[in-house]
């Protein structure tokens, strides 16, 4: 029986880098917004007859075998490291191809490796009937993912691959809510534009180095945190109203502050883009994810996406940067299994 799994990437709107604990604990109401999008990740479980294991990597291009499980469990290294962190986790009895791929482009900010860390733990949960609550697949692969990068990890980059459509995530006391918005997604994809940049970030690097002045005390980036969050909660008010000029307003602020926290969150052309698309209609923009690279989300009107989505590729013409053909993904990870 072999079993496949999809999810999505997603755009965050506010509220990032609140989701990392223990961040959230100190701002009251903390939530942050996101939206998943047609970007997918998926995994290929095809078990075969002996112990081996391969581990292939579509989106990569590598693969590599070993003898049995205790032989990958004892390799010094491994060079997709994700699929075989998720292998060790749940020990598989047999011989096996893993297969994953991901269509985000490398670095872009949208969490390309949460979401593909979903599409395996679930592909596995279902392989060794595990009957881990999707919840319980978020805090497998939170954890996995925590060990791969070396820092610690916000929980909001999951839930869009496991829930599909626009997220507001709670953070509190009492633990992790996520609930749906009611946001028309057939508006919301006439109103926004994802380009690639070209240039891949670091999430890891630029997260660690905030939380670090978060939790020694920063008085600027603890003043820029505690507005983030009221714009955060300000934004989940306008979209549940389609109060789109207060969104565009609120995304603008949130940009705004962000960008204050760390040297590199923004670029040159990064700012470049987002100044040049003004003149097009584009009402606001960020980037995705912790910044220094990686994708831009611009909130326009909708007869301005095309006008937007032009000024992009000629301003960044030559510099690898590229709008991405997508639209609000309504639907989490789905698990199949194929005979």
């Amino acid at each position: 029986m072999q079993v496949f799994a999809k999810s999505p990437c997603r755009v965050d709107l506010a509220g990032g880098t609140l989701d990392i604990w223990p961040l959230y604990l100190y701002h009251p109401n903390a939530v942050t917004l996101n939206f998943a999008v047609s970007v997918y990740t998926s995994c290929r479980i095809m078990p075969h007859e002996g112990n081996a294991i391969t581990l292939r990597s579509q989106d990569q291009d590598m693969e590599e075998t070993f003898d049995s499980l205790s032989t990958l469990m004892a390799a010094p290294k491994v060079r997709n490291v994700l699929a075989a962190m998720v292998v060790k986790h749940f020990k598989p009895a047999g011989g096996m191809v893993v297969e994953t791929n991901s269509e985000s482009p490398q670095g872009a900010g949208i969490s390309g490796s949460s979401a593909l860390l979903i599409s395996t733990v679930s592909a596995f949960n279902k392989f060794c009937n595990t009957r881990h609550n999707i919840e319980r697949v978020r805090e497998i692969a939170q954890n996995i993912e925590a060990q791969v990068v070396n820092v610690p990890t916000g929980c909001q980059d999951y839930y869009p691959a496991m829930y599909g459509g626009v997220s507001a995530i709670d953070l509190t006391v009492a633990g992790i809510q996520r609930n749906n918005m009611p946001v028309d997604l057939a508006e919301l994809n006439s109103r926004f534009v994802l380009a690639y940049t070209g240039k891949p970030r670091n999430s890891g690097i630029n997260n660690w180095e905030v939380m670090k002045l978060h939790i020694d005390g920063d008085k600027k980036v603890l003043k820029n945190f505690a507005r983030i969050a009221e714009i955060a909660h300000g934004m989940r008010g306008a979209l549940a109203s389609r109060d789109w000029n207060e969104t565009a307003r609120l995304l603008r602020e949130e940009w705004s502050h962000r960008k204050k926290n760390a040297p590199g969150i923004s670029t040159p052309l990064i700012d470049h883009l987002i100044a040049s698309t003004k003149k097009s209609g584009a009402r606001a923009a960020k980037v995705c994810g912790a910044g220094g690279g990686g994708c831009v989300v611009f909130l326009c009107e909708p007869d301005a996406r095309e006008r937007v989505a032009q000024a992009i590729e000629t301003e960044g013409a030559g510099q690898g940067v590229k709008v991405l053909p997508v639209e609000v993904a309504p639907k989490g990870v789905v698990v199949k299994t194929l005979s």
